[in-house]
């Protein structure tokens, strides 16, 4: 018998059962208003309903119990809130429509206690539901989390086994055969709200790169950036080369705007391909990182790429530990110090060994540059203008960057 003829005859059972076919019909009519949520996820939701209506019961506690279940697994198979809620909604609607209690009923008093009790069951399952799906969606988080950060350990490690990767990689929408490239991000202090600056940076670089891909995570106190980059950018990231340099400006106007963590540096790994080149790429960043702090940079964003020159004088500390010494620790005996005239030394070189450029940057006057020059000359044996000279003055100046040196004592060779 049909839903309509049940009606006109009037045989409709006072207390419906989960089993009735007019509760299967309203189940699956919820079912397509959600956009066709699985019906499953009802339970017995509707039967509770319909025994609320006629008898005015609440939901017990195993019941509501039931539901949150049903509300986990709704977050489980990755269904929208929203529909999951409009669901619940959507039954409760047309159930009322066809509740024989509702549909017989003249008694206005009648009615209304059937709403309210109808009502209250549904409040309660809804807030119920929702209470479910956020607490799996929260576990779902962070087990997401922390996968995340195990990839991320792994990847930038560079010794795990590559077919394993490959899967553990793909949920995340990474192509390890891709060229990639590392940035990373470091605040003044420690790291603040991780989850904000994680969003930030998402938000920004995904709108900009997409998210296939692109990792955001931290590791060690730094924000960790894993971007595609063009197979033409392998191995070379300067800043006046590559565009793709754009990353590490991306990053640092971004979190420039958040509250805490200012200001930050940021460094960024030259493109590598494959799964080893993201650990190159990786260290190349840390390294940049370290050296920016020892050479007391003011520059925010930083390139590996530019930086070569220091990671080939630390290769062999030693020898550049003894041409510093050779070569620089004479300055010592100069009044006021071997500071002013390293810094005189830098600036020469920089400005293309032009005194009066070289006097500009310094705010002294070219008599003062010219003066320390011919003092350096007395010192050391080294004549600053003489291009036979100058190679050995200028990597020396860099090695006494690298190693801090006035302000710290040159290393004891081992």
């Amino acid at each position: 018998m049909t839903e309509r003829a049940q009606r006109r005859g009037g045989r409709r059972p006072a207390k419906p059962q989960a089993g009735d076919a007019w509760l299967i019909d309203v189940a699956e009519g919820a079912g397509r208003d959600a956009g066709a949520v699985p019906v499953e996820l009802l339970g017995d939701y509707l039967p509770l309903l319909a025994d609320a209506a006629t008898h005015g019961r609440r939901a017990k506690r195993r019941e509501l119990d039931a539901v949150e279940l049903l509300g986990r697994r709704a977050a489980e198979q990755g269904i929208s809130a929203g529909k999951v809620v409009q669901l619940y909604l959507s039954a409760a609607r047309r159930l009322w429509q066809d509740l024989p209690t509702v549909v017989r009923s003249r008694d206005p008093e009648e009615v209304r206690a059937a709403a309210a009790a109808v009502l209250q069951v549904v409040d309660d399952a809804v807030a119920t539901l929702a209470e479910g799906y956020a607490v799996a969606r929260r576990d779902l988080v962070r087990r997401e989390e922390s996968l995340r950060r195990e990839l991320i350990d792994d990847l930038l490690r560079g010794d795990s086994d590559l077919g394993t990767l490959v899967g553990r990689a793909e949920p995340f929408g990474l192509d390890l055969a891709r060229v990639h490239q590392v940035a990373l991000a470091a605040p003044s202090r420690r790291l603040p709200d991780a989850d904000a600056a994680i969003s930030a940076l998402e938000a920004v670089v995904f709108d900009r790169l997409g998210d296939r891909d692109v990792l955001v995570a931290t590791k060690d106190g730094l924000l960790v950036v894993l971007a595609p980059a063009d197979a033409g950018a392998t191995g070379r990231m300067s800043s006046g080369m590559d565009a793709s340099n754009e990353l590490g400006r991306l990053m640092h106007r971004e979190l420039s705007r958040l509250h805490r963590g200012r200001p930050w540096r940021v460094a960024v790994g030259r493109a590598h391909p494959g799964l080893y080149g993201i650990a190159r790429s990786y260290e190349e960043a840390r390294e940049a990182l370290t050296m920016a702090g020892r050479l007391n940079t003011n520059t925010p964003v930083i390139n590996a790429h530019d930086l070569l020159i220091y990671r080939v004088l630390l290769r062999d500390q030693p020898a550049i530990v003894d041409l510093v010494q050779a070569a620089l620790t004479p300055l010592v005996q100069a009044r006021g110090g071997a500071g002013p005239l390293l810094d005189t030394l830098e600036a020469y070189f920089a400005t293309g060994a032009v005194a009066t450029e070289s006097a500009k940057r310094l705010h002294v006057s070219v008599r003062t540059v010219t003066y320390r020059l011919a003092r350096i000359k007395t010192l050391t044996g080294y004549d600053p203008a003489d291009p036979a000279h100058r190679f050995t003055l200028q990597a020396a100046v860099l090695g006494a960057k690298v190693l801090n040196w006035p302000q710290e004592p040159l290393p004891i060779p081992a």
